[in-house]
């Protein structure tokens, strides 16, 4: 007959023996901080480089509109030259009067392009900011596990 101070079958009637993370030493906690931190650090860099990869197209893309804005300009230029052209050689106002006319619009076009590409790329900001902010939160939880 088993009475309440029997101890359970199976069971060596002692203490509970210790758990693998109580027996773990503090070399042994190191090293996995370490391991830990060299993922950690990884994944910092991964994500800096997706960052910056992201403000670099940015940045390129604002440049084409740019160069495009500039050979729009330059086209616009060669009209109007072709149209001062005719008009030193005829003085009817038709023809030159329209060249001038399209040389003008184009280099207007030109123009427009150019500036909204250097509007972009004032706007443009290359600080990987979350990138900043997870290294920030990476660096409060290292403090946090050193105390």
């Amino acid at each position: 007959m088993s009475t309440v101070f029997d101890t359970p079958p199976g069971s060596s009637g002692g203490a509970d023996p210790p758990t693998a993370a109580a027996e773990r030493s503090i070399g042994e906690l190191f090293a996995d901080l370490a391991r830990e931190t060299s993922t950690l650090v990884r994944q910092e860099v991964q994500l800096a480089k997706t960052e910056i990869t992201q403000k670099a197209t940015f940045l390129a893309k604002n440049a084409v509109f740019i160069a495009i804005g500039g050979l729009v300009a330059y086209a616009g230029f060669v009209v109007l030259l072709v149209g001062l052209a005719f008009l030193l050689n005829r003085i009817g106002l038709p023809l030159w009067l329209s060249a001038l006319l399209v040389g003008l619009a184009v280099a207007g076009v030109g123009g427009f392009m150019a500036l909204k590409g250097l509007k972009g790329l004032k706007e443009a900001d290359p600080v990987p900011h979350q990138t900043v902010e997870t290294v920030k939160e990476d660096v409060r939880w290292a403090k946090e596990q050193t105390h």
